[in-house]
């Protein structure tokens, strides 16, 4: 696996043969805001020079992966099933078949990989409050098809909790599916909180039965030299979080 220096390559307890990392800015062609390693093509940046970043990130991975059309929901796709023409409408993807690669772009959300302990199946779920709160996450764990004990976690760059102002709505929304869920949550200014997304996404896999979970502490809006960020620039790059069992 031919990484960047400066991508993200998970540190957790998956088998061997599961490969991962998360693009970060760096390793590209695009310039400006987009710069380098943008692999959005939704934002502004120049078509031709999205479409020399994925193929040099083509060159870290077996296969081309399927990009899917992120929605901000709850939907797994099964990469395992039939080819379609379009981009599958979903948030996160899952596959048991070496070398076949899922992926999703983020810039701000939360990109969770997930594992089983054999290696047998992996996949990658685009965990923003929206999809968090509506249960992407619950969605992932069951994809794998595995009892959630024998599943491991690694939760990649998101929005951190100094930098993510929510109003009470994104609160209600957590607590509408778990009384507990204001602790992830803390006082801003008048009307707003601080959403702490690692926190709620660590409370939502433990209560999905996964309690094997490592990554967290970045921040995509602070470090602005590694990571892009909605929040901080709305026509911003994407990263990408890529996830495949090794041929």
């Amino acid at each position: 696996m031919r990484v960047h220096a400066d991508w993200l390559v998970p540190d957790w307890p998956a088998p061997a043969r599961v490969r991962a990392f998360v693009t970060t800015r760096a390793g590209g062609v695009s310039t400006g805001e987009h710069a380098s390693m943008n692999l959005g093509l939704s934002s502004g940046d120049d078509p031709a020079s999205v479409a020399r970043n994925r193929e040099i990130v083509r060159e870290a991975i077996p296969s081309d992966p399927t990009w899917l059309a992120q929605v901000h929901g709850t939907q797994v796709h099964d990469l395992d099933g039939e080819a379609s023409p379009e981009r599958p409408r979903a948030d996160a993807a899952a596959t048991s078949t070496p070398g076949r690669v899922a992926v999703v772009l983020t810039a701000d959300c939360m990109p969770l990989f997930l594992a089983d302990r054999w290696g047998r199946r992996v996949a990658v779920a685009h965990a923003g409050w929206r999809g968090m709160s509506s249960g992407v996450i619950e969605s992932a764990v069951r994809a794998l098809g595995s009892d959630p004990a024998d599943v491991c976690a690694w939760m990649g760059p998101t929005i951190g909790p100094d930098a993510f102002e929510v109003g009470p709505e994104v609160k209600e929304a957590f607590e509408n599916h778990d009384a507990g869920a204001g602790e992830g949550f803390s006082a801003g200014r008048p009307g707003k909180l601080m959403a702490d997304l690692y926190a709620l996404a660590r409370r939502r896999l433990a209560k999905a039965g996964v309690l094997d979970i490592s990554g967290g502490g970045f921040c995509t809006f602070h470090d602005r030299e590694r990571f892009f960020s909605y929040r901080r620039v709305q026509d911003s790059g994407r990263m990408g979080a890529f996830i495949w069992i090794e041929p």
